[in-house]
Order: C-alpha cells, then structure tokens, then sequence
C-alpha cells in the first residue's frame, strides 16, 4: 500500500516537472518570430505543376555553412507545398525531382510569409571534349617544327 502511494507521487511530481519543461520551451519558442512558407514548383519550359517533388530545406548559419538537420517536403498534384514554423533567417532550399535539374538557393526569411516559386529545368546535354563544337573559339595548336628546346639539354641524357 505504500509503495503504491509513493509510485503516485513520484508519477504526480514526474508530470508537474514535464509539463513546467514543455511550458518552458513553448515560452521560449514564442519569442522567436516564425514564418510560414509557401512553395510552388513548377515546369520552366510550360508553367505545369510539378508533383511529388522533395522540398528540403536546411539552416544555413551566418558564416553561409549549411547546419544540421532539415526538413523534406513533398508536392501535392498541384505543385504546392507549405511549411510553418520557420524561424527568421537565412534558409537553403533545394527542389529534387525526377527529370529535372535539382534547385538550390538560398533565401533570407525576414516576414512572417513567404511565397517562393521555383522553375524546374529540363536537363542538359553534357559537354564532352571529343565532339565537335561549332560555337566554340579553338586556340591554335602551336606546330611541331622538329626542333628541339634548348633548356631541355638536347635530349640527352647525362
């Protein structure tokens, strides 16, 4: 029986000092401003929604340097996605989708709404040196003529 009654108590006074903690952090989250941010991924080359692509985003300190952890969004049908409780700041968002070349920016969150539209482009061929490539200036190669350079000893070993 007295067991019994010391577990409440422990138990009740294990609840009053959760409940001061999580009041605690809800009081200092408050004083942080947060935003809401809204994202619309769209095609570049016809303006059509993008869906279920991943939004990550990561803090970025002050130095630039990406921190630890993040979050990842995906699109609805529509191309949106929202995510609130950001803090102000500076945030990296980067759009990943399959077919398209992956987005990456940073943005400075200084309201309490931000509507960020990206436009996803096709990729790109790759640029290969053994092609042909017409819109390129060529250096000239400088010709062989059979002589030799005089700072390299004549070819001769010694």
């Amino acid at each position: 029986m007295f067991e019994t009654a010391g577990t409440n108590m422990k138990n009740g006074w294990g609840l009053v000092l959760g409940a001061g903690l999580m009041t605690l952090t809800a009081m200092l989250w408050a004083s942080e401003p947060m935003a809401s941010l809204n994202f619309l991924v769209i095609r570049d080359h016809n303006g059509k929604p993008v869906r279920n692509a991943a939004v990550v985003l990561h803090p970025v300190n002050t130095k630039g340097k990406q921190q630890r952890g993040g979050f990842e969004l995906k699109t609805d049908s529509e191309g949106k996605t929202v995510f609130d409780g950001v803090p102000y700041g500076k945030l990296r968002v980067q759009v990943l989708a399959p077919g398209f070349q992956t987005f990456g920016e940073d943005y400075d969150i200084e309201g309490p709404t931000m509507d960020i539209t990206v436009r996803l482009k096709r990729p790109q061929g790759q640029y290969s040196i053994y092609e042909d490539h017409p819109n390129d200036t060529k250096k000239e190669q400088p010709k062989d003529d059979g002589k030799k350079d005089p700072g390299d000893g004549g070819g001769k070993p010694q």
